[in-house]
């Protein structure tokens, strides 16, 4: 799993495309690995290489630094298609953390909290005024649940209560699992322990 998220604070970087959907995020021909590892070269691959394999100039992720802009603001129905892992892993391995739209399709959701990838739904008021303010840097705080930039008001936002627990500790859910062993053993220790048949 990845590094615990708790605090966040990075520029943005605007995709203002309608429905870009997974297979624009990891075109299907690079999901034949089982790992992480290597996807975000993968990431948004036909919008930032030509069919020679030849890097586009004009590509704006071929131009930004990924590890100063590690929010996406994307437009709305973001990861719309098909259900892949693949998608959250390219993004995560590309440099981005956490995702900003108004609309964010429900099965990427999943999968992004599922792997450390934090998606945040927005009204379009906020959507505009993040997109307007590229330069200044925005902190997505999910200790508080809110998202801060420079001097305008907090905007607090949802996140499943599990999943938030799981990206504050850095664990998936069997991870979180897993650390509660010890709880469970002694549990059921106490447990035998209260039921054991009385002897004479």
């Amino acid at each position: 799993m990845s590094e615990p998220f708790k605090t966040l604070t990075s520029k943005t970087l605007t995709l203002s495309q309608a429905n870009i959907d997974t297979d624009q995020i990891i075109p299907a021909r690079f999901l034949t690995t089982t790992t992480r590892e290597g996807l975000g070269a993968h990431a948004f691959h036909d919008w930032r290489y030509e069919a020679d394999g030849s890097p586009k100039p004009e590509a704006v992720l071929n131009r930004i630094d990924p590890t100063e802009q590690r929010i996406l603001l994307a437009g709305p129905n973001f990861a719309c298609g098909s259900s892949r892992e693949h998608a959250p892993w390219a993004l995560l391995d590309y440099g981005f953390r956490a995702v900003i739209s108004t609309e964010i399709a429900d099965i990427f959701t999943s999968n992004a909290l599922k792997n450390g990838f934090l998606p945040i739904v927005v009204d379009q008021a906020t959507w505009d005024d993040l997109a307007a303010h590229p330069e200044q840097p925005v902190t997505i705080d999910l200790d508080a649940n809110e998202i801060r930039r420079g001097n305008a008001p907090a905007v607090p936002f949802k996140v499943e209560s599990f999943a938030r627990q799981c990206l504050l500790d850095g664990v998936d859910a069997l991870g979180w699992l897993q650390s509660k062993l010890p709880y469970v053993t002694t549990f059921e220790r106490l447990r035998n322990d209260a039921f054991q048949p009385e002897t004479a």
